[in-house]
């Protein structure tokens, strides 16, 4: 049998190169940043790599016919998916960072703790007591396998979780989940919104000044998710006028994120770089070694893309 030809494009190329040397049947291409793609680029039935830059290159890879995302979001490959070309994602390993990071916020509000470190730096006694999680609801835009996830991890802190999908379907261990059509019915429960939602049309701008304005005073809001989900303009507008309790964001329309954006600024607002989760090679050659096997083998890949959902 002939070898098929895997190009790689990722910033982790090396560590992916090690930790699939072995992969049978498989000749592995590395094409390294500001090198241009290797000779055999053209003949490559499979990209592997970040989305974006396979995207840049797909056009010079007429051989292509799967690609196999590094990364959870997928958006710059839906061009591909449309045109026949099998496109696969990655699940089951950002979960449980992505309970970390938003646990650990929630604890940082509830918890007073920017508060505590401020009056430390200026030898302030600040005795007022903590809050706790326990008893509070919180809602999780999105009940896939990040979702439940961090909902399992809340209940273990007290939490009451529900969450919101495009159709509403019953999943364990949400209490309730709201379709699309109920968004406001949602968001008024939740005294901490957590975003884990893909890039569609049907989530861009989704949460606007309306959104914000149903959610219950001091809520918190923290998205993990995508940028895109909000309207930046009626975030700020929400912490300004007190209504939020906070905000925690670690994705953004552009990133990095723009000298000069209100977000920098605006009170009660902490970002991140983009680094709830990271794609960690070890965990993403174990699901391209498996769907490569299936991808010899002529059977289903797993985590294929929906062309249609966007996601």
């Amino acid at each position: 049998m002939n070898a098929i030809s895997v190009l790689i494009l990722s910033r982790d190329a090396e560590e992916y190169v090690a930790r699939l040397q072995d992969l049978p049947g498989a000749e592995l291409l590395v094409a390294r940043e500001g090198e241009g793609l290797p000779g055999r680029a053209a003949q490559a039935l499979v990209a592997f790599g970040e989305p974006d830059r396979v995207a840049r290159a797909l056009p010079a890879l007429p051989a292509v016919r799967w690609v196999q995302s590094t990364w959870a979001g997928l958006t710059p490959l839906l061009p591909a998916a449309t045109k026949g070309i099998d496109v696969t994602g990655v699940k089951n390993v950002f979960g449980a960072q992505m309970a970390e990071y938003a646990i650990g916020h929630l604890l940082s509000h509830v918890l007073e703790l920017p508060a505590r470190r401020e009056a430390q730096a200026e030898g302030r006694w600040l005795d007022r007591p903590t809050g706790s999680l326990a008893g509070g609801t919180m809602g999780v835009m999105g009940t896939g396998s990040i979702g439940e996830v961090v909902a399992r991890r809340a209940l273990g802190f007290g939490l009451r979780v529900i969450g919101y999908s495009r159709g509403g379907a019953p999943r364990a261990p949400f209490e309730t989940v709201y379709a699309a059509d109920r968004l406001h019915a949602f968001l008024e429960r939740c005294d901490y919104l957590l975003a884990v939602l893909p890039d569609t049309p049907d989530t861009r701008d989704l949460l606007d000044s309306a959104a914000f304005s149903t959610l219950p005073s001091g809520a918190l809001f923290i998205n993990v998710g995508r940028g895109s989900l909000v309207v930046d303009e009626d975030l700020v507008d929400a912490l300004a006028m007190g209504h939020l309790g906070g905000a925690v964001l670690d994705v953004f329309r552009e990133e990095p994120l723009p000298a000069g954006h209100p977000f920098w600024n605006a009170p009660r607002l902490s970002l991140t770089a983009h680094v709830a989760a990271r794609s960690w090679p070890a965990d993403i050659a174990e699901i391209f070694r498996e769907n490569f096997r299936r991808f010899q083998a002529g059977e289903p890949l797993r985590y294929r893309l929906d062309a249609a959902r966007g996601y």
